[in-house]
């Protein structure tokens, strides 16, 4: 089980992803607030360690090539992003693609069980995001962001 920093992180990457999705292919600012919650930086105007960390995980998301962005905006958002080739790529694939572990798959069946999915039809992984963050538990959220991040590409 991921500790509970490590299942932000997965969270607040699945949402950036889901939000540069929906607005694909247009450039969009992308807001930590939006992200991860209000804040209210203390008295010296630093953030809490969560919206830092949120921030955080929008620059590894452009660092390890799955979104890029023309700019921040001091530590509140990133301007102008955009989903790359490959994680657009990535998130149309079909989850019936992934490496699925045994607590991800209970999940998938429970979708198709409450008629959430339809059973033996392949749903895109941004479909399974998409319902892994209303319907899922964060450990099976983390589950699938881990399987559709760092799978092997696809030929």
């Amino acid at each position: 089980m991921p500790e509970i920093h490590i299942e932000e992180f997965y969270k607040d990457a699945a949402k950036v992803l889901i939000q540069l999705y929906n607005s694909f292919p247009r450039k969009s600012a992308v807001f930590v607030e939006d992200i991860s919650g209000a804040d209210t930086p203390d008295e010296f105007g630093l953030h809490s360690v969560r919206h830092q960390a949120c921030f955080a995980a929008m620059i590894w998301l452009s660092e390890e090539g799955l979104i890029r962005f023309v700019d921040t905006i001091r530590q509140e958002a990133i301007d102008q992003a955009v989903l790359t080739q490959p994680a657009f790529l990535k998130l149309n694939s079909l989850a019936v693609n992934q490496v699925v572990s045994p607590t991800l798959q209970r999940f998938i069946t429970a979708l198709e069980e409450s008629g959430d999915a339809m059973p033996n039809t392949a749903m895109s992984n941004i479909q399974l995001i998409k319902k892994a963050l209303h319907k899922a538990t964060s450990t099976q959220l983390a589950e699938l962001m881990q399987c559709i991040l760092f799978a092997p590409a696809q030929p």
